[in-house]
């Protein structure tokens, strides 16, 4: 006769299942797009470790409820957020907590009206828009102005508190921005943060990180640096990181198309035969030409002046 727990001899293959639900290439992917961050690429995988495991407990008909899957991405602009909140989705989705896995990214103003009846059609529109999948909300503390008695993104938040809670196992919302912004507005909001059980920090980038972004960006256009031009890039970075309005990996992307810029404008100046090592090389003169480097230097002599910054961020 069979014992009375034979049901916990039961064997289930967990790397069938991981094989079979595709998350690692997900995962692999992650590595490969993002350099560094390895605190937020810890989370995630143990995030998908929790739900493969959800998995496998269903199929053997362990009883549990779903895991609170809502999250908070908090970091600086450029660090990655929205990149992983993408990759979030699709694990989600590869392993069956979503319909669809798509992700539908809005800030304040795709939720919140300018008028009374307004923000309520606005919300449940974008909620409509993302189910099935994860609505990703940037800069989320916008939605909550108590200063302004007129405004209406705490009515957009109480919709949302309901969706959260009833409509968690259709979906997932990642509220993301600042750390000490979204801080204030957890404290504000404490329907919010009880159901928000994912809290994910995503830390500045390393200079040499950032090179590293760089390389890559210009590995997918089809670009590289000259010996001097690494050099340069490198100095680049430096001055970069000390100016105000840096938006980590954003301010290298930025850096990158303006260099290219003048790097055809070069070309186009010299008017003779090219080769292919010419149409793909960025030399240092692209990167030295970027007013980052007059900008470090009236930084440096302390006569930075309201006149320079007030142009905005340097490319």
């Amino acid at each position: 006769m069979p014992g009375a727990n034979d049901d916990d001899e039961t064997l289930i293959d967990l790397q069938q299942e991981l094989r079979s639900s595709h998350v690692q290439e997900v995962l692999e992917r992650l590595d490969h797009e993002l350099v560094g961050l390895v605190p937020v690429k810890t989370r995630i995988r143990e995030t998908a470790a929790l739900l493969l495991v959800d998995r496998l407990r269903k199929k053997l008909e362990i009883a549990s409820e779903t895991p609170t899957l809502h999250m908070s991405f908090t970091g600086n602009p450029g660090t990655g957020k929205t990149t992983v909140a993408q990759r979030m989705a699709e694990i989600l989705h590869r392993l069956e907590y979503s319909r669809t896995g798509h992700l539908v990214s809005v800030t304040r103003d795709d939720l919140v009206g300018q008028y009374i009846g307004h923000t309520a059609p606005k919300t449940k529109e974008v909620i409509k828009k993302a189910m099935g999948g994860v609505l990703f909300i940037d800069e989320a503390y916008y939605l909550y102005r108590p200063e302004n008695e007129r405004d209406y993104g705490q009515e957009s938040i109480e919709i949302l508190l309901q969706v959260m809670e009833n409509n968690r196992e259709d979906l997932v919302v990642i509220l993301a921005g600042y750390k000490d912004r979204m801080d204030v507005f957890f404290r504000s909001n404490p329907g919010i943060r009880s159901r928000v059980a994912h809290h994910i920090d995503f830390p500045d980038y390393t200079p040499d990180e950032l090179f590293a972004i760089a390389r890559l960006m210009l590995d997918e256009l089809n670009y590289r640096f000259s010996a001097e031009a690494e050099d340069a890039f490198r100095e680049y970075i430096r001055i970069r990181m000390t100016l105000p309005h840096f938006a980590n990996a954003r301010s290298i992307r930025n850096a990158l198309d303006r260099a290219r810029l003048r790097q055809a404008n070069r070309l186009f100046a010299a008017a003779g035969a090219l080769t292919k090592a010419d149409l793909i090389t960025i030399e240092a003169q692209e990167i030295l030409a970027s007013r980052v480097f007059i900008e470090g230097q009236r930084d440096l002599e302390g006569n930075a002046g309201a006149a320079g910054r007030a142009s905005g961020a340097p490319d």
